[in-house]
């Protein structure tokens, strides 16, 4: 139902609100380029706690570091010796294979990693020999303010009052806190600002290097509104960093150690506040306090949550939906900060590493294509110049491998570069995403210029699936493979032959880049009109769809990971779908399939499919099942079970997202636009506005 919602009430109910300490759903703040995660301290205080769960970390898009070549040697890319697979009668090279080059691979896959710019946290050194004891577990209260993206912490420590804000300014790399507390004007509470050399650890830190690196201070001054500011410069090998931190009057900044300095109050002040801006070049900015920074954050949050989308669920009969409400406010608010930026994130966004620090770049649509959906698509937009800034590179590696167009990478820092794997490098649904990417912007702003601005990456990306594409002369197909992986990732490439969901999703792909042919006033490409026209038939066995065409074992031996099959219909709008099959398939899925081994993403996949296929009731119960992974914290993340090396997962957040999307506001071809993918019996009452539809 499309009718005026209470934005801020909406918004407000679900601030997250922590009384304890809680490692495993700390809070961030951020802006999309940068961001900077708190323990109850509402600082980066307890590391040691947090670490082997979620790591304090401040992150950025540009923060990146790479270990020189151990022992002067030079570790080439093309030093990298390929394995060979045979496809269609010839050899295709793929970085797949660690054999006998174990630390050039691994040191590939390693470099580079992103970095934790600086760890800043409260200094209770003072007080005792274990801080963490001290603090009156009663007296926390942190409360994130979603609508103005500000947290205030308070709690006791030694019997006396901390009360904490902290905040992000929405277009610079910048953190800003006050904090207040008689131990403060005591010269009792300092505030420390720590440095690491770079690891491609969960915690982005090496705090044992300290001879690796160097921290120089290289301006300091005053202010012109009264306070001070120091510069300093980071020197980690290759990489140069520089830092202002601007703080108030009557409080110093003073060298503690090599890599670390500390706030304190010189007078008889109770308050600190600074604001802590990072670059990779020289800052310009003669000023921004707390205050600055703080206004500057509760205009952006207001503004982006009352231009984009939006769903009510509260006056819902059904107990579940105020929590679905709740997961579905909380993703938008850990989307936006962690995967709007200027580069497609990695899974665990800004907050700490995973798989390095790198992006995959299969796992881009879930993040982000959510953002037009949502009417934001700006956010998406941001990042696809990065995509067209590698075309050079995405070229080369197809033309390596004997192909025409664009090949995009798997796993990839800022440079485009394909990072060796034994999976990665033979992905190949990350292919059409970019085409899909450029549709759903041109569907929000369907003009000349969009056309022209995305066109190359849509040709580009087109031009690669015409290439890759096999034709079977036997049969009078096309097909895709063997030598390659699908999205489920436990087939082997020499078997996986026509995945259901990656021949849907070349259709998909070349039919809409044909249409993209046709607005911009080009002729029909014949070569693409006849893979689409001839491309296989999706695989099926007694009445399922199949993991690919030689797995009819897909429901017992391979029924694990994702199943990818139901994107055909669901996340795609499955124009070669036999929907009855497709039924019988996710019933199929919901029966036989290991839930403890799917990731946070197949929830909402099923939840698609469901609403595709006429099934609200079925589509809610799978968004709202009772899994390991399909499990979202206090905090809002989607946590992957007990999976240490990723305490959260950020395309289980965007996926959730795009389902809620369609089911409130329908997909092309729905029987009706008004929540059709939502059961229609008095349980549900949904409001939504400023949503549009999925294609």
């Amino acid at each position: 139902m499309s009718m005026t919602i209470d934005r801020y009430e909406l918004v407000k109910r679900h601030n997250p609100i922590l009384r304890d300490v809680n490692p495993i759903s700390p809070l961030s703040v951020g802006n999309g380029e940068f961001a900077f995660t708190v323990d109850v301290t509402g600082l980066q205080t307890f590391t040691e706690i947090y670490d082997s769960h979620t790591p304090l970390c401040t992150q950025s898009q540009w923060g990146w570091h790479s270990f020189r070549s151990p022992d002067n040697q030079s570790f080439s890319r093309d030093k990298l010796k390929l394995e060979k697979f045979i496809v269609n009668g010839r050899e295709v090279g793929y970085a797949t294979s660690a054999k006998g080059q174990e630390e050039l691979f691994n040191w590939l896959r390693q470099n580079p990693h992103r970095l934790n710019l600086a760890n800043i946290g409260f200094d209770f050194s003072l007080l005792g020999e274990k801080p963490i004891d001290l603090i009156d577990r009663r007296s926390i209260h942190q409360e994130l303010d979603l609508w103005q993206g500000v947290i205030t912490s308070r709690f006791c420590i030694a019997g006396y009052p901390v009360w904490v804000k902290t905040c992000c300014h929405p277009e610079l790399d910048a953190v800003a806190v006050k904090a207040q507390s008689p131990l403060i004007k005591d010269k009792r509470l300092k505030i420390l600002f720590r440095f690491p050399y770079g690891s491609p650890a969960k915690n982005a830190s090496d705090w044992e290097s300290d001879d690796k690196h160097d921290t120089k201070i290289i301006m300091a001054s005053e202010s012109s509104r009264g306070g001070s500011f120091i510069d300093l410069l980071r020197i980690i090998d290759d990489e140069r960093i520089f830092i202002r931190i601007f703080f108030n009057k009557g409080v110093c900044l003073l060298r503690q150690a090599k890599h670390a300095f500390a706030l304190e109050s010189t007078l008889s002040n109770d308050t600190i506040e600074f604001t802590c801006i990072f670059s990779p070049i020289p800052i310009r900015r003669e000023e921004l306090t707390f205050e600055d920074t703080e206004e500057a954050s509760k205009k952006h949050w207001e503004s982006f949550w009352l231009e984009g989308g939006a769903i009510e669920l509260a006056h819902s009969q059904d107990k579940r939906a105020i929590e679905l409400e709740r997961r579905i406010v909380l993703s938008q608010y850990l989307t936006a900060i962690q995967c709007a930026g200027s580069m497609p994130p990695q899974e665990t966004g800004l907050t700490c590493n995973s798989w390095y620090g790198k992006f995959h770049l299969e796992m881009h649509y879930w993040h982000a294509a959510h953002f037009p959906l949502w009417n934001r698509a700006r956010l998406l937009e941001k990042s696809l110049w990065w995509y067209m800034s590698i075309m050079d590179k995405a070229e080369d590696l197809a033309a390596s491998q004997g192909y025409s167009g664009a090949r995009w990478p798997k796993m990839v820092a800022y440079d485009g570069l394909d990072s060796p794997s034994p999976i990665g490098p033979l992905l190949i649904w990350q292919q059409p995403h970019p085409i899909m990417y450029a549709e759903l912007c041109y569907r929000a702003h369907p003009d000349r210029q969009t056309l022209e601005r995305y066109c190359d990456l849509v040709f580009k990306t087109a031009e690669f699936m015409v290439s890759y594409a096999i034709y079977d002369a036997k049969n009078d197909r096309y097909v895709l493979g063997p030598g390659l992986i699908p999205a489920q990732e436990n087939h082997s490439p020499h078997v996986a032959l026509n995945p259901t969901f990656e021949l849907e999703y070349w259709r998909f792909g070349l039919k809409t880049a044909g249409l993209w042919r046709k607005r911009l006033g080009l002729p029909p490409d014949p070569k693409w009109e006849e893979i689409i026209s001839k491309l296989s038939k999706l695989p099926q066995k007694d009445g399922v769809y199949l993991a690919h065409e030689n797995c009819p074992d897909t429901f017992t031996r391979f029924n694990r990971d994702h199943p990818s099959m139901l994107c055909a219909l669901g996340m795609l709008p499955g124009s070669m779908v036999d929907k009855n099959v497709m039924a019988a398939t996710l019933d199929r899925v919901l029966s036989s399939w290991d839930f403890d081994s799917m990731w946070g993403w197949d929830f909402p996949v099923m939840a698609m499919t469901a609403a595709r296929l006429g099934q609200p009731e079925k589509a809610v119960d799978i968004l709202l099942m009772n899994a390991p992974k399909n499990t979202y914290l206090p905090n809002g993340h989607n946590r992957q079970g007990n999976r240490a090396d990723l305490p959260l997962y950020l395309p289980g957040n965007g996926a959730l997202l795009i389902a809620v999307a369609m089911m409130a506001a329908g997909w092309d071809g729905s029987p009706h636009k008004d929540a059709p993918g939502f059961p229609k019996n008095s349980k549900w009452k949904v409001l939504w506005e400023k949503i549009n539809p999925l294609p």
